[in-house]
């Protein structure tokens, strides 16, 4: 996929060494002397027979953030047909004079394959190279991505399109959450979450948008004005998201009249996320994952947090568990107080008292949850929060994961993996699940890895928490330990707790045919790939 080879061959020859260093402590790094047998759930290459909606967003193998976002179209057999790709690598912004245009790219042709257990691969050719995307599809409808080639790495998500044939059907409220990083010398970690009302023209209707901003600790909260205009066939449409402070101009590609997918293209900052029908505030008991970091032009920290809360108008009580740098505390109490109520889009100002690290909370009702971000000057933490229906997920049963985090202190590199296992019933500290993982390690790839022996062990008395670990196999022995909550019987949200990595994932139940009128899975929507970075320099 890399036009620039030669110009980063140096930079990548660093990264690759900083990723030897660490190499003990990532998960599943190295090669596998032979691959382990799928669990076979009944997916084949007629499972992607549409038009899919996909989003990729990290960091390209030499550090720089990188967004991918499009659409491609299949038709079950096992070939891309066409489609419309958006590739924003900031490196483009520092080595070239003038960015060139990669926004809009043709897909011009590709392939892709569809494993029994929902693994697969896409290959997608532009004029700007072949983008490789890996993924688990949890249905024919839905799936989680991790970029996949020596270009860089990547988490999203890809989600059968619904066509949206004019601009009205977009009228209505929406909330947002972006994550990326902003355009200073040092590329500092940027976040972004606000709410606006669109017409049927798709103008934002004055007075109808708010837009908050963390820009590495530097807080900001503006009102939005803006413009939508609907693309053609596969290609995406533009929104412009203007305030005093930063007016951005994004493509976005619509899944439906409900969900979009934003990248920024005016390289000012370097913003990626989802837009989603807006609602009233949800209360009672909540499930939620942050991630981000805060960095100065010589160290970065890097900080992902998850856990359960009570949240209703007047108070917010939870325990979370929290990774800063490999540093974990488990369980840890908090409480807030939510502000004034009625404002724009349901906006939501929460006061914290003992949560690691955020002192305060903007948070935006959607139709799924809550959009949650961190404003204050600690860090730049992006998130979200899913009201609990169940304290278990189903066992027996298939899943679907996807992990995105970093390597080691000091805003090491990213790490994103995509995995499948069952879960059994067996009792723990007996094996209960068993399955198969690839990860790309800042570029470097790893393959069909054994995720094997793995255990769950909720926690008792069940309240939805609940712990993993798990090793792979390969020339270099790693695992997963991770902190889990469940949303519902069919999704779970977790946080990595090893020492060496920090990360936030997901995984969701499969099923290899999607019923019809069923709703997507809220886990997995939104993000929060904030990636502090130390001494990056733009020229």
């Amino acid at each position: 996929m890399n036009p620039l080879a030669s110009t980063k061959c140096a930079r990548r020859g660093l990264m690759a060494l900083a990723a030897m260093t660490s190499i003990f402590l990532t998960v599943g790094c190295g090669s596998s002397s032979s691959s382990p047998a799928p669990n076979p759930v009944g997916f084949g290459l007629g499972s992607l027979n549409g038009t899919y909606v996909f989003s990729s967003q990290g960091a390209d193998a030499a550090g720089y953030p990188l967004a991918v976002t499009g659409a491609f179209v299949t038709v079950g057999t096992g070939s891309i047909t066409g489609g419309t790709v958006d590739i924003i690598d900031v490196a483009f912004d520092i080595l070239p004079s003038t960015p060139p245009a990669q926004a809009a790219q043709a897909i011009t042709g590709g392939s892709y394959t569809v494993g029994s257990d929902g693994r697969g691969r896409a290959s997608l050719a532009s004029a700007y190279g072949t983008v490789t995307l890996d993924f688990v599809l949890t249905s024919t409808s839905h799936g989680l991505v991790s970029e996949f080639d020596t270009h860089g790495t990547g988490s999203g998500t890809l989600d059968l399109q619904t066509a949206v044939t004019s601009v009205s059907q977009l009228a209505g409220p929406y909330a947002f959450s972006l994550a990326g990083s902003d355009g200073s010398a040092n590329l500092a970690p940027f976040a972004t979450a606000g709410a606006f009302n669109l017409n049927s023209s798709g103008s934002i209707i004055g007075g109808g948008g708010v837009e908050d901003f963390n820009d590495n600790g530097a807080v900001i909260s503006e009102s939005l004005s803006g413009v939508a205009t609907l693309g053609s066939g596969t290609g995406p449409g533009q929104i412009t998201l203007t305030t005093t402070s930063f007016p951005l101009t994004f493509d976005f590609y619509p899944i439906d009249a409900t969900h979009w997918k934003l990248i920024e293209t005016d390289y000012n900052e370097f913003l990626a996320g989802d837009v989603l029908t807006a609602t009233e505030s949800t209360v009672g008991t909540m499930v939620f994952t942050m991630a981000g970091g805060i960095s100065t032009t010589t160290s970065a920290t890097s900080v992902a947090n998850g856990g359960l809360m009570t949240y209703n108008a007047n108070s917010v009580t939870g325990s979370e568990d929290v990774n800063t740098d490999g540093t974990v505390l488990t369980q840890v109490g908090f409480r807030g107080t939510p502000g004034a109520t009625g404002l724009i889009g349901g906006r939501v100002v929460v006061t914290l008292s003992d949560f690691v690290p955020a002192t305060q909370w903007v948070i935006y009702p959607y139709s799924g949850g809550l959009l949650m971000l961190e404003t204050d000057s600690s860090a730049v933490t992006l998130g979200a929060a899913y009201p609990q229906s169940a304290t278990s997920f189903t066992a027996p049963g298939s899943y679907g994961l996807n992990l995105s985090g970093a390597n080691g202190a000091n805003g090491g590199g990213e790490v994103d993996d995509i995995a499948q296992f069952n879960a059994t019933t067996a009792v723990s500290p007996a094996t209960n699940m068993t399955g198969v993982l690839d990860e790309n390690d800042m570029g470097n790839l790893f393959g069909d890895r054994s995720l094997n022996p793995g255990t769950y062990t909720p926690d008792s008395p069940a309240t939805g928490r609940g712990s993993i670990i798990a090793t792979t196999n390969g020339t270099y022995l790693g695992g997963l330990t991770l902190e889990y909550y469940v949303v519902d019987s069919s999704t779970v949200l977790f946080i990595e707790v090893d020492t060496g990595q920090l990360a936030v994932g997901t995984f969701v139940a499969q099923s290899s045919v999607q019923p019809v009128g069923a709703a997507r899975s809220r886990g997995a929507i939104v993000r929060p790939t904030l990636r502090p970075h130390a001494a990056v320099r733009r020229k």
